[in-house]
């Protein structure tokens, strides 16, 4: 007796088959058409931002079709990306809006994120290569923000993780869940100049910058820094960072402790403030991609992926999006006394994305300790502002 055949398995499910039916291709034609508003809340991007992305990572992006089955093409590869990176859904959600397997959304996702990666850094996420590239960036300190000879501002934030199997406590961090550490440099105008991606949680406190290419270079001599006969004053080029951070011979931090003197705290109120560029790229970034608010359930390596492309998309669109970040979204100044008058807009939605931890005392070099008391004598004195005192007066500094 011939045995019968069981029934062919479905390749895939019906309502995955027709995504012009079931996905959100129609709702998010919809919204670009009559509602731009709500598509560039939806994705966090308007829709002639859209096309120009689509058309920078489209061709590395384009898959053939099989015999099996037709290949999903970009726009929805790149439509179903962008809505994880705003909103932080699970794939098994996502596939319901997409009409795509969550098994393929667990390829896509971190591909597009690759690709978007790749295609801008070169032209939006760039590090200085020499010593004119590094002044431009300080002459945007400078202007904006009355500090010199500055590279960027310096701070690391902890990304929330479902640890791998197996993995232990490799992840876990002194607040009690599993990371990864992010470190940034910031220029004047709110945008990444460099990141890094990838340490784990359990080094939480501020040596974990010690670890990254940008400090290796630092102290390796081999990042093109300004020469002091090249800086204002003749001082160290130099990076701001808190107390995560060592000092170091061209890396100013405040003065510690509650018995700092006057000038002191001189020093450590204009530090702030041009550190505060970096709060705020921060806190945009964590309030425009929502994915951030989450336990983000990849691979360590995808990780890697989604932030990068993140961090990549946050310099795109401040660079080619208007609508991205208004005249509301940063902290404000009062243009006369420079206090804060307006909190930005990130505010009201950013994640609490915990700091690093803060770094146990270690004695730094007296180099070091020179080159910040050199700053501070010229922030008291030469390169001092007219609401300063006030500003200490009114125990905002």
């Amino acid at each position: 007796m011939v045995k019968a055949r069981s029934p062919r398995s479905i390749w895939m499910k019906s309502w995955l088959s027709d995504k012009t039916k079931f996905g959100h291709l129609p709702l998010i034609s919809e919204l670009r058409n009559n509602n731009p508003e709500d598509f560039k809340n939806y994705l966090r991007i308007d829709g002639t931002t859209f096309d120009f992305l689509l058309d920078l990572i489209g061709p590395l992006i384009q898959k053939e079709d099989t015999i099996m089955r037709e290949s999903i093409p970009p726009e929805q590869r790149l439509l179903a990306t962008l809505t994880f990176l705003a909103t932080g859904m699970s794939y098994q959600r996502l596939k319901f809006s997409t009409a795509i397997s969550a098994s393929s959304l667990c390829e896509i996702i971190p591909e597009t994120c690759d690709a978007i990666f790749k295609v801008l850094k070169k032209d939006y996420l760039t590090f200085p290569k020499n010593k004119n590239e590094w002044q431009s960036i300080s002459k945007g300190f400078k202007d904006q923000w009355q500090v010199i000879n500055c590279g960027g501002a310096l701070d690391g934030k902890h990304v929330r993780i479902i640890p791998p199997k197996d993995s232990g406590a490799h992840f876990y961090n002194y607040k009690g869940f599993y990371s990864m550490v992010l470190m940034a440099l910031v220029n004047s105008n709110y945008e990444f100049i460099y990141v890094d991606i990838g340490k784990n949680g359990r080094c939480s406190d501020g040596g974990v910058i010690e670890h990254t290419t940008f400090y290796k270079k630092l102290l390796a001599g081999t990042l093109d820094l300004p020469n002091n006969y090249e800086t204002e004053e003749n001082l160290n080029f130099s990076f701001l960072a808190d107390d995560a951070f060592a000092l170091h011979n061209h890396v100013l931090k405040p003065y510690p402790g509650s018995g700092v003197t006057h000038e002191e705290r001189i020093f450590n109120y204009r530090l702030a403030r041009g550190r505060n560029v970096v709060e705020n790229a921060f806190g945009l970034l964590t309030s425009r991609f929502r994915v951030l608010h989450t336990a983000i359930n990849m691979s360590p390596d995808n990780i890697k992926k989604v932030v990068l492309a993140i961090c990549a998309l946050h310099n795109f669109l401040r660079k080619t999006s208007n609508s991205y970040a208004s005249n509301k979204t940063f902290d404000k100044e009062d243009t006369n006394t420079h206090e804060i008058i307006n909190n930005g807009d990130w505010r009201n939605e950013a994640a609490d994305i915990t700091e690093i931890q803060k770094l146990v005392q270690r004695n730094a070099h007296s180099d070091a300790k020179i080159n910040r008391n050199n700053y501070k004598q010229f922030y008291n004195e030469k390169g001092k502002v007219d609401w300063q005192e006030e500003m200490l007066q009114k125990g905002k500094a």
